[in-house]
């Protein structure tokens, strides 16, 4: 068990992280379960992936704060020691178009976001670099491939992650990858029936994605991938063609 690989995931607390740090437990990976306000989605996460062998932990901390990314990958160095893959999940969602995009707004989507995950990055490059192995997947969106009017800092945001990708890429390699995620509308099994709205005419295949077709590519990407560096995957059923 103190041989398999490490993974620290950045809101793995609800919902999509909550998934990816499941997913990689059952595939191998000791996880470090990061969370900022969903402590009792992490400490119950955490329970479920002891209980199937692996080693956890829960550890609270804004990644948009510098001394807080430190001390998570500190505390995940000291605990594991060693982290063979990072993901990115972390992110504020925020209906903010132009007009009504406040300063407050704009600050915390751009730090959650972006300056969040380069902090990640920057903390744990080192560690990969001196490792000389090490994988970092990020987590873009459709919004950082399209303009989306109404959510103006996030899409901004997600498409500054798709160039931060793109120069980790260079900087890290050639024994570190770094890949970005951009999701299309994922359907969790709580959301609301509602959901299903005129947007399915914008996708090609005609429906949502589930949180396997998401938890499906970072396994590949952490797991399998030993050619892929500084790409972007939409996975979004075909909707950044239409």
């Amino acid at each position: 068990m103190k041989n398999n690989k490490i993974a620290i995931v950045t809101g793995g607390g609800r919902r999509l992280g909550r998934g990816i740090a499941l997913a990689l437990a059952e595939t191998g990976f000791d996880v470090v379960v990061n969370y900022n306000k969903s402590r009792s989605g992490a400490t119950l996460l955490v329970k479920q992936i002891k209980s199937i062998g692996r080693r956890s932990f829960a550890l609270k901390a804004d990644i948009s704060k510098k001394a807080d990314v430190n001390r998570l990958v500190k505390t995940a160095l000291e605990r594991f020691g060693r982290i063979d893959l990072l993901v990115n999940n972390s992110a504020v969602f925020i209906e903010s178009p132009l007009i009504r995009t406040s300063e407050n707004i704009w600050d915390s989507t751009i730090d959650i976001n972006l300056k969040g995950t380069f902090l990640c990055c920057q903390a744990v490059a080192p560690i990969m670099l001196k490792q000389k192995s090490g994988r970092i997947i990020n987590f873009a969106s459709l919004g950082g491939l399209q303009a989306w009017t109404q959510h103006l800092p996030y899409s901004v945001s997600k498409a500054g992650v798709i160039m931060l990708t793109k120069i980790l890429a260079k900087t890290l390699a050639p024994h570190i990858q770094a890949n970005a995620i951009a999701p299309g509308t994922i359907q969790f099994e709580d959301d609301d029936s509602e959901l299903e709205y005129s947007l399915k005419k914008k996708i090609s295949l005609k429906k949502y994605g589930k949180p396997s077709d998401i938890t499906d590519m970072v396994v590949y990407l952490a797991t399998k991938s030993e050619y892929i560096t500084g790409q972007i995957f939409p996975i979004d059923g075909g909707r950044s063609i239409q």
